[in-house]
């Protein structure tokens, strides 16, 4: 008798597609466990909590993993170890993306650890894994016995000839003009993450309206769950502060953090003030036992809050004296560094971003390795946020998962705005260095990376902002704040992140931490988002107003050539050889692509001009009508072989040898002579046919192959007398080793 458990299953529609959540059956000693599936792409999410709280921290340890396996999509990692190492990009941004909105739904005040483990069981490669990552971590921890105040559901919206997609495949985002990922719960918005090709506000809005339509589904599906399977909710100890001791120490505070609010000043003089506010509690309770400094670091930390919310919602004065709509002031600089292809310094408020453009050649893009729809990136946007940014000591080196996920949301903002590839065939690599931080740097970042780019020549098709926006609501009183401050993101209730053009959004990104966002207040942020992205975009014009017309001197020069695809074996040679040595002669880097476009690469003139020759030379196809000063390589009773370009030879009749009846090929020319033909005809296979007689007369195609009686083609290689394009066959076998390890 088979002791397989019972799988319990539940079907949702998002889109066209049946999203199908199975539980019962894998992961039984998790607190939660849902295997997600859409035809075959499939996800094992799991959610387990400790058993009792974790010591001597002040925050929620909630923690999200995705494991992107590569065996899910058949493939094997292509590293040394040949096993997955450490999470890629795109794992890392799917982890924060299914962190955002479940974080806000939890007591802030627990401390058991949490741990989601998202796992990819199976990818088809065309339904895609970040939004059923999202729906699996909310109906595990929904069915779950730990405490917490879902569901969500999450879906993707794309935009295609003016219509709306709801949860479109890997094929049909291809040509989306949008890729919005929202999720929320069944009466609000908790997180939009979102590229766009410059999207109009109020599309923008219909979109976030028509995501939170097709979510309710997921909702009921996941409440269907919790009802036939879930487990009875435990209770977590929560860091609670005795109502005793938060008497003492509110009547110690009394109004002194009210005044400090009031006051005002720069970042650190207003950190300053507050913390001689916390510093005389301390001391003030230092002999009371019963009243520790942590207790009165957080009633301190509620009570700075009150004051900085009710200050703003009752007379709309922001810490640093703004009122809601104000941005901090703005300047900026581009081409400050003298080596770099470009650059660019952004500093608005105490936030200050240096960006460095370096533009590589196609060999430079990354290869990616991972269960995500793109094999290679041209485009790559770096962002470092060291900790002399805030004035602090800390940890240098590999950057955090906050840091790659500032680096992507610049790097989106910008995608929409950069030349293709067959306008402008660079590599492009940006990194933005936070040199200074009270807010939003990576709104900074989209600034500064858009001088930067500026500077360095790149011929983007419109400059690009950003700003942040944030939120204080009190009841059925509400502020949105343009350009939020770092106290502003700490204590207020929504981080509303939105770049652009002047045309409309390139990116959007949404976290609150309050359970929903109303739909009055969503646009009231996106206009004043627009007012203020607008107002900045006029001051970065005064410090750059258009784009360089020339490129650093020390950048490499890029040219392209397009040969026929036959001609690449022969370009590449035997394992490379013939493409090394034009390397190594002329200094050049040479790219090739399978469609035969050939990229050359030199920090000089004179060697991409060498190179641009020798790969012509090798490449070059005989053309009807051309005169060509050709070598003789064969002589035969009934003509010359000549060869014309590199490797391709044709046959000058006897005939057509001389403007008078020739009695022996030996009389006219002997080999290794160089004389003066004309292509007079290419047959189907190749064989080109030549005439020397017609150089002489002066004739054009026409007249020499009226003049030409004998029947045409006849040429010959020299392989036996094949004739034409003399290329070795055996190159051929050398082009495809690969989507692109032929680059060398």
């Amino acid at each position: 008798m088979s002791n397989k458990p019972q799988a319990h299953r539940f079907v949702a529609k998002l889109g066209n597609d049946d999203i199908i959540f199975e539980t019962g059956q894998l992961a039984g000693q998790a607190n939660g466990a849902i295997v997600i599936k859409s035809n075959d792409s499939l996800l094992l999410t799991t959610a387990t909590a400790s058993k009792s709280p974790r010591e001597g921290i002040d925050f929620f340890p909630l923690s999200v993993e995705f494991e992107e396996k590569l065996y899910a999509a058949g493939r094997i990692p292509g590293s040394f170890f040949r096993r997955e190492g450490r999470p890629s990009e795109e794992a890392i941004l799917t982890a924060r993306l299914t962190d955002r909105p479940l974080r806000p739904l939890f007591n802030k005040s627990s401390r058991n650890e949490v741990q989601i483990v998202i796992t990819a069981l199976s990818s088809d490669g065309e339904h895609h894994l970040d939004i059923l990552a999202i729906n699996s971590a909310s109906a595990a921890l929904h069915i779950s016995d730990i405490p917490w105040a879902g569901p969500v559901g999450a879906v993707r919206i794309g935009l295609k000839d003016g219509q709306l997609l709801v949860n479109p495949t890997v094929s049909e985002m291809a040509a989306s003009e949008l890729d919005l990922r929202v999720a929320g719960t069944e009466d609000a918005i908790l997180m939009v993450e979102a590229g766009a090709n410059e999207v109009p506000e109020d599309k923008m809005l219909e979109a976030l309206r028509l995501a939170h339509e097709s979510i309710q589904d997921i909702i009921r599906v996941q409440n269907e769950m919790r009802a036939a399977v879930g487990k009875p909710k435990i209770e977590f100890q929560t860091n609670q502060v005795a109502d005793d001791v938060l008497s003492k120490v509110t009547a110690q505070l009394g109004d002194k953090l009210e005044q400090v609010v009031k006051t005002g000043g720069g970042k650190e003089e207003f950190s300053n003030a507050i913390n001689a506010v916390r510093d005389e509690a301390v001391a003030y309770f230092a002999e009371d036992d019963t009243i520790s400094a942590g207790d009165i670091t957080s009633i301190h930390s509620d009570a700075l809050k009150k004051a900085i919310r009710k200050r703003i919602i009752t007379e709309g004065i922001r810490p640093d004296g703004r009122d809601t709509r104000t941005v901090r002031p703005i300047w900026g600089d581009a081409g400050i560094l003298p080596r770099t292809h470009g650059s660019g310094l952004f500093t608005r408020g105490e936030t200050q971003v240096l960006t460095i453009t370096t533009l590589g050649t196609p060999r430079d893009e990354q290869k990616l390795d991972t269960l995500g729809p793109q094999d290679f990136k041209r485009y790559l946007h770096h962002y470092n946020f060291p900790p002399f940014s805030t004035g602090e000591t800390g940890r240098v080196g590999s950057p955090s998962r906050r840091s790659i996920g500032h680096g992507a949301l610049a790097e989106r903002a910008l995608v929409p705005v950069l030349p293709s590839a067959d306008k402008f065939p660079y590599t492009l690599r940006l990194v933005s260095e936070v040199l200074s931080s009270n807010g939003s740097t990576s709104m900074a970042s989209v600034c500064g990376s858009t001088l930067s780019l500026m500077d360095a020549g790149v011929p983007i098709s419109a400059p690009v902002a950003g700003v942040a926006m944030g939120l204080i609501q009190e009841g059925d009183q509400f502020a949105v704040l343009t350009d939020i401050q770092g106290i502003e993101d700490a204590l207020g209730d929504m981080d509303f992140k939105v770049a652009g053009t002047r045309k409309g959004i390139t990116a959007l990104q949404m976290d609150i931490k309050i359970s929903g966002l109303r739909w009055d207040i969503m646009e009231q942020a996106l206009s004043q988002a627009l007012a203020g992205r607008l107002h900045i975009l006029d001051r970065m014009h005064e410090i750059l107003p258009q784009t360089r017309d020339h490129y650093s001197p020390f950048a490499p020069s890029i040219v392209t050539i397009q040969i026929h695809p036959d001609k690449i074996g022969k370009l590449i040679g035997p394992a490379g050889k013939t493409i090394r040595g034009i390397q190594e002669e002329t200094g050049a880097k040479i790219d090739i692509d399978d469609d035969g476009t050939v990229y050359i690469a030199a920090s000089d003139q004179e060697s991409s001009d060498m190179a641009l020759a020798r790969v012509k030379a090798m490449t070059e196809e005989a053309e009807l009508g051309r005169i060509y000063t050709g070598r003789v390589v064969r002589i035969a009773d009934f003509g010359a072989f000549v060869e014309i370009l590199p490797d391709t030879d044709g046959l000058v009749p006897i005939s057509q040898l001389a403007d008078y009846r020739v009695p022996s090929v030996a009389d006219v020319v002997q080999l290794g002579d160089e004389i003066m033909v004309m292509v007079t005809n290419i047959d189907s296979d190749g064989k080109i046919r030549l005439s020397r007689q017609a150089v002489l007369e002066g004739w054009t195609l026409e007249e020499a192959r009226e003049n030409d009686r004998r029947p045409s083609g006849g040429g010959g290689g020299r392989r036996g007398g094949g004739g034409g394009d003399r290329r070795n066959d055996r190159n051929r076998g050398d082009r495809n080793r690969g989507d692109r390890d032929r680059r060398r």
